[in-house]
């Protein structure tokens, strides 16, 4: 019985990632330009996606992380490469999961309430130019579904977002 439990639960979450993945789709193709993207794609995430506290974008710009759209409490603004999780995340280019962060060393705490996190850097041009950064109230909450959903969601981003424009 749990097999079988386990099993809909992913299909189930799979389904969900499918809908936001055709939704952002939609978005993009409507609308490329990164600040109207992103904005409704981190509304898209937290109004999907359950037990989030925080989803939204850093963008890379001189030299650091610097917040950019979002939903969920203020921010930090600035965030150095290779500190924090979502600096970690660019420091090594690739997807940062994080079960609890109160074990991360250096994890930065803009919102006391986050317990898991997971980034996602976003590239273009062969270069990082933000990351998708979500953070939960709840610890495990990012399994490998959600990473797969997810990073398949930046690599949409990747090929439809236009960052040329300013």
């Amino acid at each position: 019985m749990m097999i079988r439990t386990r099993k809909r639960m992913r299909k189930w979450q799979m389904m969900k990632y499918e809908l936001l993945f055709e939704q952002a789709k939609g978005i993009l193709e409507v609308e490329p330009w990164y600040v109207s993207a992103l904005s409704n794609i981190s509304s898209l995430i937290m109004t999907t996606l359950s037990d989030l506290n925080w989803a939204g974008f850093y963008l890379f710009r001189n030299g650091e992380l610097t917040v950019g759209p979002f939903q969920g409490k203020p921010a930090c603004i600035h965030i150095t490469p290779g500190k924090g999780v979502c600096g970690t995340a660019v420091a090594r280019d690739e997807t940062v999961v994080v079960p609890d962060v109160h074990q991360f060393p250096g994890h930065i705490a803009c919102d006391g309430a986050s317990e898991s996190e997971i980034v996602i850097p976003i590239h273009a041009g062969g270069q990082v130019m933000a990351v998708l950064d979500i953070d939960s109230p709840v610890k495990n909450r990012f399994s490998t579904e959600d990473q797969v959903g997810l990073e398949a969601l930046v690599r949409l981003i990747e090929e439809k977002m236009n960052w040329a424009e300013r």
